[in-house]
């Protein structure tokens, strides 16, 4: 069942898929292209480059993945495997069988997830601002403090319980601090909207989620990483944040591999630098057969 709400040009589409309800925002008509954002925003993430994609012959889908924004928090299922499988079911629903994928930060691990996963119905895959659990080697504890500004919430998150009781009552602090070290232009980010989603019940639980899914998540990707992308992959980093980290990880990976960084930026990319991502991501979507 699928329920539909406009708003200026973005139309809001809320699907059940069984007992589960996810959140998607739409704009534009042509070939589909799904927008996975990463922890901790939320499909508003993408808001730049849905216009850019819709004026460009597309329809892009700015997906709240299960457990973030209007979407369902469910006690399981944030293993890489079951989120991309949630979503695969979710662009079927919207009588999508083929259709491009663009990931950001953990939405990048769903995005290859789902590649891997449901190669027949990928067309094109650009990943940018992460590496991937299993793919790229485990962090050393003893990371230097410039590096390890990027790494500590990948054992932090990890924890059980700890965190919760932690940032209880102190969730936008929490997600501030992400905010303000981990970006380079931080007036371009929409702080309060995150802030607001993950600070609501369930939100931190379900963020953390995905972090304390990493070991399923490594296991999947060790049978992945045996065949490689078959689809054009396109990599994307940040000066100041990932920097070559997408595209060295994917390098192995990958058949058909280009990619950039983009200067000038941080970690959350599609907000602070979306002239020059979209510079880059357009083209790369354009090359595909209609």
């Amino acid at each position: 069942m699928i329920d539909e709400f406009h708003a200026d040009d973005v139309r809001h589409r809320y699907v059940r898929l069984d007992d589960t309800r996810m959140h998607c925002a739409t704009m534009g008509e042509g070939i589909p292209v799904l927008l996975i954002p990463g922890w901790p925003q939320t499909w508003y993430a993408w808001r730049h480059i849905m216009p850019v994609l819709a004026a460009n012959g597309f329809e892009a889908i700015a997906v709240d993945p299960i457990g973030s924004g209007y979407s369902a928090r469910p006690d399981a299922g944030y293993d890489t495997g079951a989120a991309a499988s949630v979503l695969h079911r979710l662009m079927a629903a919207l009588g999508h069988e083929t259709y491009h994928v663009v990931g950001h930060d953990v939405g990048m691990w769903v995005a290859y997830a789902l590649a891997m996963d449901h190669p027949a119905t990928v067309r094109r895959l650009a990943l940018t601002e992460a590496v991937i659990p299993g793919l790229a080697p485990a962090p050393t504890i003893f990371a230097p403090p410039d590096e390890n500004i990027f790494l500590w919430h990948f054992m932090f998150n990890q924890v059980r319980d700890l965190p919760e009781f932690l940032t209880a009552g102190r969730e936008r602090g929490y997600l501030e601090f992400i905010f303000d070290n981990w970006s380079h232009r931080r007036d371009r980010v929409a702080v309060d909207v995150y802030t607001r989603a993950y600070a609501s019940p369930g939100g931190i639980r379900a963020g953390l989620a995905y972090y304390r899914a990493i070991p399923e998540t490594v296991r999947q990707n060790a049978e992945r990483s045996k065949r490689p992308l078959t689809m054009p992959v396109l990599a994307i980093g940040a000066e100041h944040a990932t920097a070559d980290a997408p595209m060295a990880t994917l390098r192995p990976h990958a058949a058909d591999l280009r990619g950039d960084i983009v200067a000038g930026c941080g970690h959350f990319i599609m907000e602070e630098s979306p002239r020059d991502f979209a510079d880059q991501l357009l083209p790369f979507l354009l090359e595909a057969p209609a």
